[in-house]
């Protein structure tokens, strides 16, 4: 049947692409928060990233509107796309946003949320992989329940930071604050977005 009616397989080709900019954009997340120097080129250089994604986020869907055939399907491809596209523009906007409201530091909250998204990341770039054959269906499932679980420690230390945050502190500080730590959670649900498709087409392979 694979012969008869060719599928195309370039779709795997940019999902992969597109993963490993997200994971080197949360890769960067992590050392922005970790070490706030040089804010100016690192910033520069996420917004390449951003960039990227987009090229790759547009060369899907052009070739999507050009497929007969598709290996998954075209629902799972936008919405797989979209999910990934979504998690670099709130990595990006997070460290936008940082830059513009004149953040001097990362306070714990953000480094915990940064560490938590490379690590969703990470699942996701192992998950992406095992979509081009599925020959494990099981360990990409497993790796779906992983990120479900650290988005869940996302909303956690969200709520913990909230609540420390308004036991003190200015108003401007708060807003502020309060921004970057619903950006960076926000990163962790589109995670979750991701890995509910990926778990839907593990599901309906295995």
């Amino acid at each position: 049947m694979d012969w008869l009616v060719p599928k195309d397989k370039v779709y795997f080709d940019l999902f992969e692409q597109m993963v490993d900019t997200l994971k080197e954009a949360s890769d960067l997340l992590v050392t922005i928060t970790e070490d706030y120097n040089d804010i100016k080129n690192r910033i520069h250089k996420m917004e390449q990233l951003e960039h990227s994604g987009d090229e790759i986020t547009h060369r899907i869907f052009e070739h999507l509107n050009r497929s007969f055939i598709t290996p998954l399907e075209p629902e799972e491809i936008i919405r797989l796309t979209s999910a990934l596209d979504d998690i670099l523009d709130y990595i990006e906007g997070t460290t936008l946003t940082m830059r513009n409201y004149a953040i001097r530091e990362a306070d714990a909250p953000m480094k915990e949320l940064a560490k938590l998204i490379q690590l969703c990341a990470g699942e996701l770039q192992q998950a992406i992989r095992g979509i081009r054959t599925i020959k494990d269906p099981g360990s990409i499932e497993q790796r779906c329940i992983e990120i479900n679980r650290l988005e869940n420690l996302a909303d956690d230390v969200l709520a913990h930071a909230i609540t420390d945050l308004f036991k003190g502190g200015d108003a401007i500080t708060i807003i502020k604050y309060k921004d970057i730590y619903q950006m960076l959670e926000m990163a962790t649900d589109k995670c979750e977005d991701a890995a509910n498709v990926l778990s839907d087409i593990a599901i309906r392979h295995s």
